[in-house]
């Protein structure tokens, strides 16, 4: 019921106090704007230089960002060198090893040949010696049977 009384009052059609309306929300627009929204944006403007990249924060970072990426280069150098450096000592060494190994190798062949020499003449010799023994002992033999 009470809603139907505010219903009543409400004049459907304009009439010339409308236009003080319009003027006074305009003159509350102008005042509002010159005494809040400017100094607040203009505070917002300043927070978001200095927090921005064009800000000092900003470029302190972007310099630590710049040498952390040339410390993580030199890092990889230093890493590259290093292996390489190492892969050169070790092919070094296994190439060392080879030839030690190698004379080893003709020193352990050069023994054995002298070695097989030395048998074979000992060899010679030893028949040599057991093929004049067994003409003793067969003229040893053969003069026992004979004077058996």
């Amino acid at each position: 019921m009470l809603f139907l009384a505010f219903a009543e009052s409400i004049q459907l059609f304009p009439d010339g106090t409308i236009f003080i309306h319009i003027a006074l929300i305009l003159i509350m627009i102008w005042v509002l704007n010159r005494t809040f929204f400017r100094p607040i944006n203009r505070v917002l403007e300043s927070r978001e230089r200095h927090k921005g990249a064009g800000g000092e924060a900003g470029s302190i970072l972007n310099q630590a960002i710049q040498k952390e990426s040339e410390y993580q280069a030199a890092m990889r150098e230093a890493r590259a060198s290093g292996y390489q450096i190492i892969e050169q000592k070790h092919a070094e060494a296994v190439s060392q090893r080879e030839r030690k190994l190698s004379a080893v190798k003709a020193e352990v062949a050069a023994r054995v040949a002298s070695e097989k020499a030395v048998l074979e003449q000992q060899a010679v010799e030893a028949r040599a010696a057991i093929s004049a023994d067994a003409e003793q002992i067969a003229d040893k033999i053969a003069n026992n049977i004979l004077r058996a």
